[in-house]
Parts: structure tokens; C-alpha cells; sequence
């Protein structure tokens, strides 16, 4: 694996990390972690430069919810149906994603790339639910800022051992998701209780 990476980034680049994540955000089966904790351990050797690895990686990441949002806005939730599945997006994760995005949409939207499935469908749901596109786009960008900025620096830190970041989501991906999710709740109760003390 790690020689397809070198050869891909070598190849492509930034250029190459842009189109990876903006298509892999819309949907298509790309391993965006992977990619970025290699980016991140291409830094450490200085082939690739943080800065611009970092602005490629978000600015990739921030066109693909931004085009997944507008398709949504355009036509629907019934075409999300219709082609969800040759993005491996499930009717069952989209009904899921859709009562999580209905009670913590702008926090989904934020840590949502930390999700696999989820980043996937958040934009879209965004979409079909009419979201304000300034607020879609302050929690989306942000979250994507942190996302890509998490992942090269975890890359670097790690050097030649940057696939025990992939190992360790595979085993602990469910631990990470209730971390999140508790992070999620933590925030609408504590908004919520501000929120009855004004009253």
C-alpha cells in the first residue's frame, strides 16, 4: 500500500489530494484517512509541503460537501435514494443520519468527518432540510478544517508508524463514534439549559 501512495503522491500530488477527498466526501469508495495520515507522513519526509498539503486537503474536502449540499437542495431526498446506494449510502444510514441530523445537524455537520458514513451523508441532509447555506458552511468548513489538520498532523507525528492510525479506527471506530456522540449531547444539553435560564 504504501508504495501506491508514494507513487500517487509523487504523480499528483496536491493536485492528486484535491480531487481524492472532494470526490471522496461526495461519496465515492476513496480511503480519505489513509490518504491523509500518508500525506501527513509525506510531510515528515518533505515531500510534501504542510502548508499546501493542508490547504488542498481542505479545500478538496470543503468543494465535496459543498457539492453534495447542492444536489441535495436541488433535487431531493428522492435522488439521494435513488443513487445513495452506488455511493454506499443506505436507505437504512440515511434514516439513521436524518434523526441524528434533525436533533444535532450543525454539530453532525462538524464532526461528521470523523464518521465514515457519515461525513457522506450530512451535506446531503443539510440539503434536503433547506439549511442556511452560511450556516451549512460555517460548521462544514470548520469541520473540515479540523478533519484534514487531525489527520496530516497524526501522519507526521507518527512517521513510519502512520498506519497505526488506520489500524487503530478499524478496531476502535465504535469507541471513537460514542466519544463523539457524547461530545454531540454534551453540547445540546448544556445549549439547552442556557437557554431555559434565560427564560
Amino acid at each position: 500500500m504504501e508504495q501506491h501512495l508514494d507513487l500517487f503522491l509523487m504523480k499528483y500530488g496536491y493536485v492528486g489530494i484535491f480531487f481524492s477527498l472532494a470526490l471522496g466526501v461526495i461519496g465515492l469508495p476513496i480511503p480519505d484517512e489513509v490518504l491523509m495520515t500518508y500525506a501527513g507522513y509525506a510531510v515528515s519526509r518533505g515531500i510534501l509541503n504542510l502548508p499546501f498539503t493542508l490547504l488542498s486537503a481542505f479545500l478538496g474536502a470543503s468543494v465535496g460537501i459543498s457539492v453534495s449540499y447542492a444536489i441535495a437542495a436541488k433535487w431531493g431526498l428522492p435522488l439521494l435514494l435513488k443513487v445513495g446506494p452506488y455511493l454506499h449510502v443506505t436507505p437504512k444510514k440515511i434514516e439513521s443520519t436524518q434523526k441524528m441530523f434533525a436533533k444535532y445537524g450543525p454539530y453532525l455537520l462538524f464532526f461528521g468527518y470523523f464518521l465514515p458514513g457519515v461525513r457522506h451523508i450530512t451535506a446531503y441532509l443539510a440539503g434536503v432540510a433547506s439549511m442556511d447555506f452560511r450556516r451549512f458552511a460555517g460548521f462544514a468548513y470548520a469541520g473540515a478544517m479540523l478533519w484534514s489538520l487531525t489527520f496530516l498532523m497524526l501522519g507526521r507525528a507518527l512517521g513510519k508508524e502512520w498506519y497505526k492510525v488506520i489500524i487503530f479506527i478499524r478496531h476502535y471506530g465504535l469507541v471513537t463514534v460514542l466519544i463523539l456522540a457524547s461530545i454531540i449531547i454534551v453540547i445540546y444539553l448544556y445549549r439547552r439549559y442556557k437557554l431555559s435560564t434565560r427564560t
